[in-house]
C-alpha cells in the first residue's frame, strides 16, 4: 500500500493513494461525543494526532438504516462518529500547488436521522482527479443525539437542538485550520449537500457562527426554510423524552443508544404526515431539525440572509423535477390529497397546476405540491434572497428522469448526486437510473459545471434574479430557460 503522510495543526495523519488520488479517511475532528460529552456542543481535540492511520472510514452517526437508494451498504454507526474524510490529488506533494486548490466541503442528507459521509455516492475522485479539487466530507450527530431540544433538562442541555449543526461548523474550522497542509486553500470553499445536507448548507448560510468559513454554497434539493421554530422543537423534545421513559437528566444520559433511537423512531411516526399530530406543531418541518431562535440561530436563516448575513457568497442552487416519488405517493385518494392541500395552504397552488396539467392524478398532482413545498419553492426563495443581496446567484432544474421502475420514479430525489460527482459506476447507482445506455453525456456537463463554480465561482450559465429567472435544465439535452413551471411558482407566492 502507498501511504503518504502529512504534518498538519492536528498532528501527522497517514493516507493511502487510491484511484488516482490520495485518501484520508476517518479523521477526527473533534473529541468523541461520549459519556459526559453526550448532547453537549462538540470539544476541541485534547491532544494532537501521533501518526493517525486514516486508512479506513469511521463509524456513521447512531441512526436507524431507511434503506435509501444511496447506500447499498450496511451502515456501522458508533456514537464515537465525528470524523472527516479528503479526497486530493495525487499531485498534492507539489510544492508549487500547497494551499492553492479549491476545496469542496460535502454534507450528507438523510432527514437529519440517515446518512454518513462515506457513502460512495459522494466518492470525491473525479473532482480531484479531473479538476485538481480537495474533495471533504464528514459525519455529524444525527436525529435525537443531534437535535432534540432537551433544554428544559437543565441548562447543559442548551445546545441540543443544534448540536448537529455545532458538529458541522467544528468541520468547517478544523478545515480551515488543517486544509492548506493537504493542498487545499482555507478562502477557497464550497460547502455543499443534498437533501438535509441542503438544509444544513442554507442554514449554515444564516448562521453568524460560521461567517467566513465558506465563501461559496451548492445547496441541493435544500435550502433555507426548514429549521423547528422554538415552541415546536420543545415539543418534539418533551415527546421524545416520555418515549424514551426517562424521568430526569440523569436517566436521559443513562440511556443506551438502541432505546435512543427507539424513541426518536416513534417521535418521528407521531408527528411526520398530514394529520392532528404535525398540525400541532404549527409547522410542516419534520422533527429533529435544526432549531433557529437559539443562541446558535438566533432568527430562521432565510430571515438572517434577507437581512444580509450571507453577503460575499456565491449561491448555485435548484431542485429536481419530481422530486417526492422517492417516498411514494401511490393510491393517492381525494381525501389524502386534501389533507396535503391543507396542511400547505395550497390550494391556490392545485388550481394552477390542474391548469397547467390537465387530466393529471391524484398522485401527479400531490407529488408536484409536495415537491414544490418541500424543495422547489424553498431553493426558488433562497436564490431571490440572494441575488437581492447583489450576491452571484445561479438556478436549476434537474429533469432527467429515472428509468427504474418502469418510470414510476422521474426525476426523483437524490437522482442527480451521482451526475453532479460523475459517480454513475458507484455502487447502486446503476438500480437508480434504471436499465439503458448510462447516461454519462449528462454526467460529463453537470460535472463540469459543478467544478467550474467550485474553482471559480461561475457555473457557465446566466445569473438567477426575480427579473430574469435563467435557469439551467439539466436532462438529455440541457438549456437554460426562463422561469420554468412559473405559472405555478407564482400561485405560491401569497403562501409563502
Amino acid at each position: 500500500m502507498d501511504t503518504v503522510n502529512i504534518q498538519c495543526r492536528s498532528g501527522t495523519i497517514v493516507g493511502r493513494v487510491r484511484d488516482e488520488t490520495i485518501l484520508f479517511a476517518g479523521i477526527p475532528y473533534a473529541e468523541p461525543p461520549v459519556g459526559e460529552l453526550r448532547f453537549k456542543p462538540p470539544q476541541p481535540l485534547r491532544s494532537s494526532l501521533d501518526n493517525f492511520e486514516a486508512l479506513k472510514f469511521g463509524a456513521a452517526a447512531p441512526q436507524v438504516s431507511g434503506g435509501g437508494m444511496t447506500d447499498s451498504a450496511k451502515v456501522r454507526w458508533n456514537e464515537d462518529c465525528l470524523t472527516l474524510n479528503i479526497s486530493a490529488p495525487v499531485a498534492l506533494r507539489d510544492e508549487e500547488e500547497t494551499g492553492k486548490r479549491a476545496v469542496l466541503v460535502w454534507i450528507h442528507g438523510g432527514g437529519y436521522r440517515t446518512g454518513q459521509g462515506a457513502i460512495p455516492w459522494y466518492n470525491g475522485t473525479s473532482f480531484a482527479k479531473n479538476h485538481n479539487i480537495i474533495v471533504v466530507s464528514m459525519n455529524y450527530r444525527l436525529g435525537a443525539l443531534g437535535f432534540a431540544d432537551l433544554s428544559h433538562l437543565g441548562e447543559e442541555f442548551a445546545t441540543s437542538n443544534v448540536n448537529g449543526m455545532l458538529d458541522q461548523i467544528a468541520a468547517l474550522e478544523w478545515v480551515r485550520d488543517n486544509i492548506a497542509h493537504f493542498g487545499g486553500d482555507p478562502n477557497q470553499v464550497t460547502i455543499a449537500g443534498e437533501s438535509a445536507g441542503g438544509f444544513s448548507v442554507g442554514a449554515l448560510m444564516g448562521c453568524p457562527s460560521a461567517k467566513g468559513l465558506f465563501c461559496r454554497a451548492i445547496p441541493q434539493s435544500g435550502a433555507a426554510s426548514h429549521t423547528l421554530p422554538p415552541h415546536a422543537a420543545a415539543t418534539v423534545g418533551a415527546h421524545f423524552q416520555r418515549e424514551l421513559g426517562a424521568r430526569s437528566s440523569i436517566e436521559v444520559m443513562a440511556a443506551d443508544v438502541e432505546s435512543i433511537l427507539t424513541a426518536q423512531t416513534k417521535t418521528a411516526a407521531y408527528f411526520e404526515g398530514f394529520g392532528d399530530e404535525q398540525k400541532s406543531l404549527g409547522t410542516t418541518v419534520s422533527p429533529f431539525y435544526p432549531t433557529h431562535g437559539t443562541t446558535l440561530l438566533p432568527e430562521s436563516p432565510l430571515t438572517a440572509i434577507r437581512g444580509g448575513l450571507s453577503k460575499g457568497i456565491a449561491l448555485l442552487t435548484g431542485s429536481n423535477g419530481d422530486e417526492t416519488t422517492l417516498w411514494g405517493y401511490g393510491k393517492v385518494d381525494q381525501d389524502r390529497l386534501d389533507a396535503i392541500i391543507q396542511m400547505y395552504q395550497a390550494r391556490p397552488v392545485l388550481d394552477a397546476l390542474n391548469k397547467e396539467l390537465p387530466g393529471a392524478s391524484l398522485e401527479d398532482l400531490a407529488i408536484a405540491v409536495t415537491t414544490d413545498h418541500m424543495f422547489r419553492i424553498p431553493c426558488i426563495k433562497l436564490a431571490e434572497a440572494q441575488s437581492k443581496l447583489g450576491e452571484d446567484t445561479w438556478m436549476y432544474l434537474f429533469t432527467w428522469k429515472s428509468r427504474a421502475f418502469e418510470g414510476k420514479l422521474g426525476a426523483t430525489h437524490a437522482l442527480e448526486i451521482p451526475f453532479a460527482f460523475n459517480n454513475l459506476k458507484q455502487p447502486g447507482v446503476d438500480a437508480f437510473i434504471g436499465p439503458g445506455d448510462l447516461p454519462q453525456h449528462l454526467a460529463n456537463v453537470m460535472h463540469n459545471h459543478w467544478a467550474s463554480f467550485i474553482k471559480d465561482g461561475n457555473p457557465g450559465w446566466e445569473q438567477y434574479s426575480e427579473n430574469s429567472r435563467k435557469t439551467m435544465v439539466f436532462d438529455d439535452e440541457s438549456r437554460v430557460i426562463e422561469d420554468p413551471n412559473g405559472i405555478v411558482r407564482q400561485a405560491w407566492t401569497d403562501i409563502r
